[in-house]
């Protein structure tokens, strides 16, 4: 059964912080791979880590895991230390990483029942949440299959409710989507979205922009090791240039009409005359209103009136200089080959 998720103010009006960063520094000989990043992800709510690839997300996620320790600073994963109590972290979180990491040669029951041992939970439970997850992850029919016949969007969702079986409260996703196709993509954003619905806090690293804005309430653009940026999605593109109106003229015969009628109203009006499109600059929907209503008064007739906000993929232009691009070797990361000991 769906679920359907709490809008995302609702989400974000919790003050209760699930994951907590104070700080994080993390160096590797004379590299700084993390410098100074603090955030705090309320619970029951998305925080998205977007940056280009080798910009630390995947260090920052190690840290918060318990994976590898900080060089300074602090952090915390449902009220615990992840210097100080690192059991008691990975007892109430789960992971997954940029590759699935599900064994081959078992099914995809043992593979659940195989984690739910390692976390201690009885066979009872074991066995009630495996047949939960494997209904909820559309993987019921498979679930008795070894996994080296599972397609690369089935490993992903058997990694994913791996990572659930302990039902925890805290989930870690580092870039869940890379190499699966665009259908899959959107049957995992389903899941996260019903995950979220039922109070998971998740953090989630990615290189698509189009994951983050629909998925993450927040977003903390990381470059270099740095917070460059962070903000909700539509604070983020409102910081990166001003909205705009785009109005598409029925009839071509009436497109110079239409371009002296919206410059006498608003300046720099672009004109694609082979699509019959005008853009202008707008500073939000009063704006497109009072265009809409003198197009009406001049009987000039609108294929389509629409506010086109900036994109994620602006704003990452807008603050690296250059264009996302997800990775293309899935199992990359922004660590060196050998962390120092």
């Amino acid at each position: 059964m769906s679920i359907t998720s709490p809008s995302r103010l609702d989400r974000s009006s919790s003050t209760a912080a699930a994951i907590e960063a104070e700080h994080l520094v993390k160096r590797f000989g004379d590299v700084t791979a993390v410098d100074d990043v603090s955030f705090a992800v309320p619970q029951g709510t998305v925080l998205g880590l977007l940056g280009p690839n080798g910009a630390g997300k995947t260090t920052i996620v190690r840290m918060m895991t318990t994976l590898t320790r900080p060089t300074s600073g602090t952090a915390r994963v449902a009220g615990h230390d992840v210097m100080r109590e690192p059991d008691a972290v990975r007892r109430g979180m789960g992971l997954t990483g940029q590759v699935a990491t599900v064994d081959e040669l078992l099914t995809g029951r043992e593979n659940l029942r195989l984690v739910g041992t390692l976390y201690g939970l009885s066979r009872s439970d074991i066995a009630r949440r495996s047949a939960e997850l494997l209904e909820q992850f559309s993987l019921a029919d498979a679930g008795d299959r070894i996994i080296k016949t599972y397609s690369g969007g089935m490993r992903r969702r058997l990694d994913l409710a791996v990572s659930l079986i302990a039902a925890p409260p805290v989930l870690f996703l580092d870039e869940p989507t890379t190499g699966l196709d665009p259908r899959s993509r959107v049957e995992l954003w389903d899941v996260l979205r019903n995950l979220v619905g039922d109070g998971t806090t998740l953090l989630l690293t990615t290189q698509y922009l189009e994951e983050a804005d629909h998925l993450a309430d927040r977003i903390v653009v990381i470059d270099h090791g740095r917070i460059i940026a962070e903000g909700t999605p539509l604070e983020l593109k409102d910081q990166s240039g001003r909205a705009s109106i785009v109005v598409t003229v029925s009839e071509a015969h009436q497109l110079d009409a239409a371009r002296a009628l919206l410059s006498a109203h608003v300046s720099g009006v672009h004109v694609d005359e082979a699509a019959r499109q005008l853009t202008a600059p707008a500073e939000g929907l009063g704006d497109m209103m009072r265009v809409a209503a003198v197009f009406q008064d001049a009987d000039i007739v609108l294929d389509d009136l629409g506010l086109q906000r900036p994109s994620l993929d602006d704003v990452f232009l807008h603050l690296t200089g250059h264009r996302a691009e997800p990775s293309t070797d899935e199992g990359s990361t922004d660590l060196p080959a050998k962390e120092p000991r």
